[in-house]
């Protein structure tokens, strides 16, 4: 073989290896994304069944129901309404009428969340960027 057709062999090589490449890492961040889904999808049957994907929307009230460390709630949409099962520590700002995310799967119509997050209000400011503009205003 001459140095041209060497090169050309090395630069076919190396597309190929680029052309894998992005194929592997494009298939291993498809299999691990987590969509989100409201109450009112899930129940349009518009949720992966058997695969982990977020629901999220309002903590119904009156509908939380603790027993040792299992967590039973609700939540809705204003339209639909799914129940929830966690079992751990729910996050601090959690409580009926709040708005939360939770990770998990259907089974046999019950969302069973391995994470539950729950989201702060509008007004809410991380102390440090409280204190960097108290700081600026004097």
């Amino acid at each position: 073989m001459t140095k041209r057709q060497n090169r050309m062999v090395l630069v076919a090589l190396l597309v190929a290896g680029a052309i894998l490449a992005i194929t592997l890492l494009l298939q291993a961040l498809g299999s691990n994304t987590n969509y989100f889904y409201s109450p009112t999808e899930v129940a349009q049957g518009k949720a992966p069944v058997g695969k982990s994907f977020r629901l999220g929307g309002l903590v119904a009230n009156g509908s939380v129901v603790r027993e040792d460390m299992v967590v039973n709630f609700d939540v809705t949409d204003n339209k639909e309404t799914f129940k929830i099962k966690y079992t751990g520590i729910l996050p601090d700002l959690f409580r009926e009428g709040q708005g939360i995310i939770t990770t998990g799967s259907l089974v046999d119509g019950t969302f069973i969340a391995t994470e539950v997050l729950a989201k702060h209000d509008e007004n809410y400011m991380p102390p440090e960027v409280a204190d960097a503009l108290e700081k600026a205003k004097k």
